[in-house]
């Protein structure tokens, strides 16, 4: 016999054990573990949500419930807001083979009237929904994570071959203030794989150049601009700017070990890539959480065995593959989701299309990042990597935050 909607209703609701706000409420305040997830459409949940539950529209429940909460056997909590869309969603968890499920029998329209806790959750703009509608649409990013992404604030050193597709990628991701260091100007030879630039920047300052191309890509970011070369001297100034990601496109070894010392003594992460004719590494040195650049090279090579691109040449395209792994790792910092190469080096190999992936161990004796560190301030980066001391070395300035990792 065919049912009536009432009747459906009534069958779901009791099939599905019930339970009152009150005693949410209650369950909440005493910190017990259980995961509320909120079944209302998106317009619904920008109103207001309760906090700390989880969003899964209940026309998406089927698709993405075993992504989002793989424990079948976790503590489910359903809530719509009336009551009506959670218990039939509860009913649809227990068919999915979810063993501890309840419904709130009322729903957030009456929890937000009794005055129970809520949040607002960010609010994007109508034209940053549709600029972003294919991050928002990742659950793993969401509103919430764009909103992040806005808020973020990352440092790239250099606009050449690796900083241009990291800083396409990162002001296209939606990143909103976005540091670039380069004392550099845009030359012809530049163009075979710097593509922030174009033929009508030639003699143009890079960070100029970049600006442009940037605030053309994203009116959303904000460019800030250091028209000089990272120095012992103005490396505190730099970076004391409240970066929460540092993208490394460097291209000689004196600059890499200071950045390596700042970052460690002011515990920003740093997403070091290099690269070599065909051939590309890319990592992340995370104070605290892993190695540093010291501990995976604590001398620099002789400069025989580490010619520059000017040098040695380099793949066009081989940048842009590296430096869009950076921006990759920078977002995931950002968002807080996956898992970032600390401890690890991504080695790739364009000619074999070969990657390889090699585990990196913090050194407890570094001089930096170590036990009982020994390098506590600047030092001569030019004499430390050619092995003369420099006549023209900053004075050692000390560090006020320097701790071991």
């Amino acid at each position: 016999m065919p049912k009536t909607y009432a009747e459906l209703l009534s069958e779901v609701k009791a099939s599905v054990p019930l339970v009152s706000l009150e005693e949410l409420h209650a369950r909440m305040q005493a910190g017990e573990s259980f995961v509320l997830l909120d079944v209302r459409e998106k317009d619904e949940v920008r109103q207001g949500r309760v906090p700390g539950s989880l969003h899964i529209p209940r026309g998406m429940l089927e698709m993405q419930v075993e992504q989002r909460i793989p424990d079948r056997t976790t503590r489910i909590v359903t809530m719509c807001a009336g009551g009506v869309r959670s218990a039939f969603a509860a009913r649809t968890l227990r068919e999915l083979g979810y063993t501890n499920v309840q419904s709130a029998a009322q729903g957030f329209n009456q929890w937000k009237d009794r005055g129970y806790p809520i949040e607002v959750p960010v609010q994007l703009t109508d034209a940053q929904r549709e600029r972003y509608s294919r991050h928002i649409l990742l659950p793993e990013v969401g509103e919430q994570g764009q909103k992040r992404l806005l808020e973020s604030r990352v440092l790239l050193l250099g606009a050449g071959g690796l900083g241009s597709p990291a800083a396409l990628y990162l002001a296209a991701a939606g990143v909103g203030t976005l540091g670039i260091v380069d004392g550099d100007r845009v030359d012809a030879t530049n163009l075979q794989r710097q593509v922030l630039h174009g033929l009508d920047r030639l003699g143009v300052p890079k960070v100029d150049s970049a600006r442009r191309t940037i605030e053309n890509l994203n009116p959303d970011v904000k460019v800030v601009a250091f028209e000089e070369r990272l120095t012992s001297e103005n490396v505190d100034r730099i970076f004391d700017q409240r970066w929460d990601v540092i993208v490394d496109g460097l291209d000689n070894f004196a600059t890499r070990y200071l950045v390596n010392d700042a970052s460690v003594w002011k515990r920003i992460p740093v997403v070091h890539g290099s690269i070599f004719r065909f051939e590309g590494q890319i990592t992340t040195f995370w104070p605290g959480r892993g190695p540093c650049y010291r501990c995976l090279y604590p001398e620099p090579p002789p400069p025989e065995l580490a010619p520059s691109c000017a040098e040695a040449g380099v793949l066009g395209v081989l940048p842009g593959v590296i430096g869009t792994l950076q921006a990759t790792e920078a977002i995931k910092i950002l968002l807080g989701r996956g898992e970032p190469l600390v401890g690890r080096l991504l080695a790739y190999d364009s000619l074999k299309m070969q990657v390889r992936s090699l585990r990196l161990r913090r050194n407890p004796d570094c001089p930096v990042c170590g036990d009982r560190p020994t390098i506590t301030s600047y030092v001569d980066y030019e004499g430390f990597c050619t092995g003369v001391p420099s006549s023209h070395a900053p004075a050692r300035a000390p560090v006020a935050h320097a701790t071991a990792s």
